[in-house]
């Protein structure tokens, strides 16, 4: 079921993120404007985060073929790169949420804050930020010469690990995306007509669509670790060790949702992005596209 489930996930996440790439980096408005900017590197981490992190998995579990156990460069390189993909995707979304109050509110002052040239400077910082964060990765991680598996060597590390998992990828995407995202919520419905054009009310839309799916896909996995975290030195029976195990699995599969699913809530909530996905899944018709010729009238006729 594991495997199907992840196979699904891979061909779905590919599908959807690559769509966004495809229409956001193609249409000069959506590349322009900060907040579908962001969308455009959270698909971009998302895609690599599913292709690192789904298909070793589906490779592990479908073929028993684990290179953690016997690559030590891809025992490091492997959770480093998850880190940091996962860390990006999470905070560019926060960034899109933040921008979406700064172009919906009132204030002319904190609308200037939405600017492109501050979004790229911001995504090329936050990059690097990213990068530099996961480093650890590449020096604590190796594979234990007793059990041959990939672990972390240092417990300090591990520890901040365990609360890096509930805050930066879980707890605090969701509460800044859920207050940033009432506030906007706050701005349009206080706000008769949007300063900018019709297409702004739709990317708000596309924005608290993104919201809701972070807390539907995040929260039940926080809950559930954070429970795991204060029950770790209990005594457990049989019965209660596999209910935990499945509960863990059904909330981790959940998670990936959240790197596949935004393509697809983008083409409910936005009239716009189903028609720009449209023009470019159908681009043959507009290249056929035979333009009608008009006869040139001319000014001046000559009689005999």
């Amino acid at each position: 079921m594991t495997v199907y489930a992840v196979l699904l996930f891979v061909i779905a996440g590919v599908i959807g993120n690559g769509m966004n790439i495809l229409v956001m980096s193609s249409v000069s408005t959506y590349r322009k404007t900060p907040c579908t900017f962001y969308f455009l590197i959270t698909s971009i981490s998302n895609i690599l985060f599913i292709t690192i992190i789904l298909i070793s998995r589906l490779v592990i579990t479908g073929l028993n073929v684990d290179l953690t156990r016997t690559s030590v460069i891809w025992c490091k390189s492997r959770l480093y790169l998850i880190g940091v993909f996962s860390l990006m995707s999470f905070t560019f979304s926060c960034l899109a949420t933040i921008d979406q109050f700064f172009a919906t509110s009132r204030s002319a002052s904190l609308r200037r804050c939405s600017n492109i040239k501050w979004t790229y400077r911001i995504v090329f910082i936050t990059i690097l930020m990213c990068f530099f964060h996961a480093s650890p990765c590449l020096i604590f991680l190796d594979i234990s010469p007793t059990t041959n598996t990939c672990i972390n060597m240092s417990s300090a590390y591990a520890i901040y690990l365990s609360f890096y998992s509930l805050g930066p990828t879980c707890f605090f995407p969701i509460v800044i995306m859920v207050v940033f995202g009432y506030l906007t919520y706050r701005n349009i419905q206080s706000t008769r007509v949007l300063v900018r054009q019709y297409a702004d009310r739709q990317l708000a839309r596309m924005t608290l669509i993104q919201v809701a799916l972070v807390v539907i896909c995040m929260l039940p996995y926080g809950i559930d670790t954070t429970y795991n975290l204060i029950t770790n030195g209990m005594v457990k029976d049989i019965n209660r060790i596999i209910e935990e195990s499945f509960a863990l699995t059904v909330f981790t599969l959940l998670t990936y949702f959240y790197y596949v699913g935004s393509c697809f809530m983008f083409l409910v909530t936005s009239s716009r992005f189903r028609r720009a996905t449209k023009d470019r899944i159908l681009f043959w018709r507009r290249a056929n596209q035979v333009l009608p010729i008009q006869n040139p009238t001319l000014g001046n006729t000559t009689r005999n």
